[in-house]
């Protein structure tokens, strides 16, 4: 997914607020699912939600105004009732990569309990995994 840099995603440096890589992170998983035939919206009304309940990310170069970035996400990891997105935000002028994650979700009801990953999500994601390996 792409992301155009505004002056509003800048802090007093000139440079990308680190917060808004969160966001724009989000944005691109949620682009990733619809990708593969997964709506958020569709699946939160029928009880799948994914809250992040952990992010690592590791800032390697500042984002300036107008940078045009590149959000990229695959699956990195599978589990019962969870499974870690690995996200990169690489600038597309030179390729440089300025953010990289391991944000990881759970899958749980409505009432915020767990609940384990419907199969055909697990199904979807093995295949990504082993596409990406």
């Amino acid at each position: 997914m792409e992301v155009r840099i505004y002056y509003e995603d800048t802090d007093a440096g000139g440079v990308v607020y680190h917060s808004n890589y969160i966001s724009y992170m989000e944005r691109a998983r949620t682009e990733f699912l619809r990708k593969h035939g997964l709506s958020v919206r569709e699946m939160h009304d029928m009880g799948i939600i994914f809250p992040v309940v952990s992010i690592e990310a590791n800032f390697r170069a500042p984002a300036r105004l107008d940078d045009l970035l590149e959000v990229r996400t695959q699956i990195a990891a599978l589990k019962n009732s969870s499974f870690t997105a690995a996200q990169q935000v690489v600038r597309k002028e030179d390729g440089k990569l300025l953010v990289e994650a391991k944000v990881t979700l759970a899958c749980v009801n409505p009432e915020m309990r767990p609940r384990r990953l419907p199969q055909e999500i697990r199904d979807l994601f093995s295949s990504l995994m082993e596409e990406t390996a």
